[in-house]
C-alpha cells in the first residue's frame, strides 16, 4: 500500500489528491515518490466543498425550522417603512401597479429558484406599502394651515389633568366662530388653565381658543409630532384664552360616542380614586399604571425614569400585559390547585389562559388603548389563545404572527419608538432564552438533580432570579439602545442597576397589589391595595432618582440612518437564524458600529419657527440666541449635538458689524436689539437677524444668515454666504447646519426637516402666512 511522503516546505498547505495520475506537462503539479499528486488549488476547493455542504446544511435546517416565515413581518415592515420613507406620495395606481407586476412574474416564474424568491420578497413588500397607503387615506385628518384664535364649540372627547394644574381636553369640534374657520380640523388638542367640576368625556364645551398646526420634527429625521398627529386624527393644537364653559346638547351622540365617553369617564374615575387614596407623585405613577393617565406625573421624576432606563414602566406594554395576565394565571392555578379533583380531571391551564385574555382585554379597555397597549394586547393574546390549543406560547413564531396583526392594522407604528423597541427587545429575549435552552439541553446527562437544603435552595433561586433580570435587563436593553439612541439621542448607562434593582419590586409588588386593586375597586376595597402599591411605586421612584444624580451622562447625540438600518439588518439576523449563519450579522454590526463612530453632529439648529438659533461649542454647550429659549425644542437639540449645557447670549450696544470686524464674536451669541452674531470653533461666522433687522449690512462679514422675517429676499448676492429665511423654515421645517472644520474654506451645509413635495401629513405647511412669504396676521381694529 503506498504511503504518502511529508510534502516539501514549498508544498505546505496542499492536500493529497489520492488517485490523481500526472501527466507529462501537467502545469502546478507536484508528484511524491507514492505517485499521489498535488495541487495549488486543491485545498482551495476542499474547503470551498466543506462551506457549501455546511452552507447547505444550515439552510435546510433553518427551512426545517420554519424560519421563513419569520421573515415575512420583517419584510412587510420594509415595505411599510419604504413607503413612510418616500420623498413623494405614490398614488394607488401605482403601488396596485407594482403589486400586481409582482403577482403576474411569480406566476410565471419557475416553481423554485431565486428569481421566484425574489419575486415573493417583493410581494410582501409591496403589501406593507398597500398597507401604509390605505391607513393614509384612512386617517385622512383635516390639518390647520396657520395659527390662528378663534371660538370654539365642540364634544370632550377625553380630559387629562397635568401636573402643572392645567386640564388638556381632545374636542371633537362641531363649529368655530370670529372667525369661521373654512377648513376647520375635526378634532382638536386643547389645554386649559381649569375647567368647570360638572364637565366629563362626552360633555359639550365652548370657549375662545388659539389655534396651531401640528409642528414638525424639531430637528431632521426627529419625532414627527404632525405624522403623528396626521395619525391619530388630530388637526390642531392649542390653549383656551379663557376657562371653557359647558354649553346644552343640540344633538344625540351616535352609539360609538357614547361608549367612548363612558369608557373615559370610567378611566377618570378610577384615575381619581387612586389618587385619593396615594399622594403625591406615586398617586400619580399608579393612575397611569392602572388607568393610562400620564399627564399628572412632574417632570423631574420622568426625567429620573429617563436617565435610568425605567422609563418604560410608565408606558403601558408588554411587560404590564404580561404582568397582568400572569398574575390572574398564576393566582387562578393556585386556586385551582387546593381541589386536586377539579385540577387532575379539567385543563385548569386552559381555563386560567381564558380568563387571563379576559383580564387583560379588560386592562386594555380601562388603560385607555392606546396603541402601544393594543400592539401589546395582540402580543400577550396570541400566546395565550396557543396555550389554549396546546401550542408553546413563547416562541419567534407566535412573535411574528402578532407583528403581522399589528403592522395590518397600524402600519405607521413600524416606523415608531414604541414598535422597534419593543419587538426588539421581545425578540431579543426570545432568541437568548432559546439559545440558552439549546445549550442547557446539550449538557443534560439525565441524572437527578442533587438535593440541598432548605436555606440553600431558597439562596440558589434567589441568586437564580437576580441573574435572570440581569440577563433579561441587559439583552432587552442591548437590543432597545439602538433605537433609544436614534429617537431620543439618549441612553442609560446604569439602567441595568436600576431595572435590577427597580424590576423586582414592579414584578412582586406593584403590579400585583394593581391588579388586587383592579379587582377589589367594584366593592370599595381597593384601599389596601392602593397603600402597597403607592409604598412599592415609592421604592422604584427612590431607586431612580439615586441613581439618576449619580449617572454620568445620558445624551449621546445623534447618529446616521445608516447605522441604524445597518445594525437592524444584524439584529434580525442573529434573533430570527438559530444556526451558525448568525454570523452573517457581523459585518453588518460592524459597519454599524464603524459609521456611528464616523459620525458628524449637527453644528447649528434652527428651529421651524425661525425664531430660535442655536450653536455647539467645542466646550460641550449649546450657545443659543434668546435668553429664554424653548425648553422642549432645546432639550431635544441638546441630547442630539450631545451637549450638557445651554450657554445664554451676551448683550452689547455696539452694532454687529462692529463686533465682527473687532473679532469679538466668541462662540456664545452676542446680540443686540439688531440681531446675534457668534464665531463658530472652526472659524465661521453665524448671525441671526429678526424682522425689521438690518442683515444686508452682515453679508460680508458672516458665512450663515438667518433672517426671522418671511416677507425678506436674500440680501446677499453673494453665493458663499448661507441664508436661511423664515419663509423657508415655515415650507420645509427644522434644519442643521454643518460647518467646515478649523482651516478649511468656510462653508455650510444645511439639511432640513420636511421635503417638498409634500406628503399628506405635512401638506398643511403650504397653507401658512409664513410659507406664503406674508407677515403675521393682526385682528384689524
Amino acid at each position: 500500500m503506498a504511503t504518502v511522503d511529508e510534502p516539501d516546505p514549498e508544498e505546505r498547505g496542499m492536500l493529497p489528491v489520492p488517485g490523481v495520475l500526472v501527466t507529462a506537462g501537467a502545469d502546478r503539479e507536484h508528484k511524491n515518490a507514492g505517485g499521489v499528486a498535488y495541487r495549488p488549488a486543491a485545498r482551495m476547493d476542499a474547503i470551498a466543498n466543506s462551506l457549501g455542504a455546511a452552507l447547505a446544511d444550515a439552510v435546510a435546517a433553518e427551512r426545517d425550522r420554519g424560519t421563513a416565515f419569520l421573515f415575512l413581518p420583517v419584510i412587510l415592515c420594509s415595505g411599510a417603512a419604504l413607503y413612510w420613507a418616500l420623498p413623494l406620495e405614490p398614488p394607488f395606481t401605482f403601488v396596485a401597479a407594482g403589486l400586481a407586476s409582482c403577482l403576474l412574474a411569480r406566476a410565471f416564474l419557475p416553481r423554485a429558484g431565486v428569481w421566484r424568491l425574489l419575486s415573493t420578497i417583493l410581494i410582501v413588500s409591496m403589501l406593507g406599502m398597500l398597507a401604509g397607503k390605505l391607513e393614509t387615506w384612512r386617517a385622512g385628518t383635516r390639518m390647520l394651515g396657520s395659527e390662528i384664535p378663534t371660538f370654539v364649540t365642540g364634544r370632550v372627547v377625553a380630559l387629562e389633568r397635568q401636573a402643572s394644574g392645567r386640564v388638556r381636553l381632545t374636542i371633537d369640534l362641531r363649529s368655530t366662530d370670529r372667525p369661521v374657520l373654512r377648513y376647520a380640523p375635526e378634532r382638536v388638542r386643547l389645554s386649559a388653565r381649569s375647567l368647570p367640576a360638572e364637565i366629563r368625556a362626552g360633555d359639550r364645551v365652548a370657549g375662545y381658543a388659539r389655534l396651531f398646526p401640528p409642528s414638525g420634527p424639531a430637528r431632521p429625521f426627529g419625532y414627527d409630532f404632525a405624522f403623528e398627529s396626521y395619525m391619530d386624527g388630530i388637526g390642531a393644537t392649542g390653549f383656551f384664552l379663557s376657562d371653557p364653559e359647558s354649553v346644552s346638547l343640540d344633538e344625540a351622540p351616535d352609539w360609538r360616542a357614547v361608549l367612548s365617553a363612558r369608557i373615559a369617564d370610567m378611566r377618570q374615575a378610577i384615575a381619581g380614586r387612586i389618587t385619593g387614596r396615594i399622594d403625591g407623585p406615586e398617586g400619580q405613577i399608579a393612575a397611569a399604571l392602572i388607568a393610562g393617565t400620564r399627564a399628572g406625573i412632574p417632570e423631574e421624576i420622568n426625567e429620573a425614569l429617563r436617565k435610568t432606563g425605567l422609563a418604560h414602566v410608565l408606558s403601558i406594554s408588554g411587560l404590564h400585559m404580561a404582568l397582568v395576565a400572569g398574575t390572574v394565571m398564576f393566582a387562578l392555578r393556585f386556586v385551582f390547585a387546593l381541589f386536586p379533583g377539579f385540577a387532575s380531571r379539567l385543563p385548569v391551564k386552559k381555563y386560567a389562559a381564558a380568563v387571563a385574555l379576559l383580564a387583560a382585554g379588560y386592562y386594555l379597555l380601562i388603560s385607555g388603548a392606546a396603541v402601544a397597549a393594543q400592539r401589546s394586547f395582540i402580543m400577550i393574546a396570541v400566546m395565550l389563545v396557543a396555550l389554549l390549543f396546546d401550542r408553546s406560547a413563547i416562541t419567534m413564531r407566535n412573535l411574528a404572527i402578532s407583528a403581522l396583526i399589528v403592522i395590518a392594522i397600524a402600519p405607521h407604528e413600524v416606523v415608531g419608538p414604541s414598535f422597534q423597541m419593543s419587538f426588539a427587545a421581545t425578540a431579543a429575549l426570545i432568541a437568548a432564552y432559546a439559545w440558552w435552552s439549546e445549550r442547557r439541553s446539550d449538557r443534560f446527562t439525565g441524572g437527578q438533580p442533587a438535593r440541598g437544603s432548605t436555606v440553600g435552595n431558597g439562596l440558589r433561586l434567589f441568586l437564580l432570579y437576580c441573574a435572570g433580570i440581569a440577563v433579561t435587563s441587559l439583552v432587552a436593553g442591548t437590543a432597545t439602545a439602538l433605537y433609544g439612541v436614534w429617537h431620543f439621542h439618549r441612553m442609560a448607562p446604569l439602567g441595568l442597576l436600576a431595572n435590577l434593582g427597580a424590576m423586582p419590586v414592579v414584578s412582586f409588588v406593584i403590579m400585583p397589589s394593581a391588579v388586587l386593586a383592579g379587582i377589589l375597586m367594584p366593592l370599595g376595597l381597593e384601599g389596601f391595595a392602593l397603600d402597597v402599591m403607592g409604598w412599592g411605586i415609592g421604592v422604584m421612584v427612590s431607586i431612580a432618582q439615586w441613581l439618576a444624580q449619580r449617572t454620568p451622562f445620558d445624551a449621546v447625540g445623534a447618529i446616521p440612518l445608516s447605522a441604524v438600518l445597518s445594525m437592524t439588518i444584524a439584529l434580525v439576523l442573529v434573533t430570527v437564524l438559530s444556526t451558525w449563519l448568525r454570523l452573517a450579522a457581523l459585518p453588518f454590526l460592524i459597519v454599524g458600529i464603524a459609521l456611528i463612530a464616523a459620525r458628524d453632529l449637527p453644528d447649528v439648529l434652527l428651529s421651524e419657527d425661525g425664531n430660535l438659533i442655536a450653536m455647539r461649542t467645542r466646550a460641550g454647550e449649546l450657545a443659543v440666541s434668546k435668553e429664554r429659549p424653548n425648553r422642549f425644542v432645546t432639550g431635544i437639540w441638546m441630547d442630539a449635538a450631545m451637549t450638557h449645557k445651554v450657554a445664554t447670549p451676551v448683550s452689547t450696544s455696539e452694532s454687529l458689524t462692529a463686533v465682527t470686524t473687532a473679532q469679538r464674536a466668541s462662540e456664545v451669541f452676542v446680540c443686540n436689539d439688531t440681531g446675534c452674531i457668534a464665531r463658530h470653533g472652526g472659524g465661521a461666522m453665524v448671525a441671526f437677524v429678526p424682522a425689521g433687522g438690518n442683515a444686508g449690512s452682515l453679508c460680508g462679514f458672516v458665512d450663515v444668515l438667518v433672517i426671522d422675517d418671511a416677507t425678506a429676499a436674500n440680501p446677499c448676492a453673494s453665493a458663499k454666504v448661507l441664508v436661511v429665511i423664515k419663509r423657508d423654515l415655515a415650507r420645509r421645517g427644522s434644519a442643521e447646519i454643518r460647518l467646515a472644520e478649523e482651516g478649511e474654506e468656510p462653508r455650510a451645509e444645511i439639511r432640513f426637516a420636511v421635503r417638498e413635495p409634500y406628503r399628506p401629513w405635512h401638506d398643511h405647511r403650504r397653507y401658512s402666512r409664513e410659507a406664503r412669504g406674508m407677515p403675521p396676521y393682526k385682528r384689524e381694529p
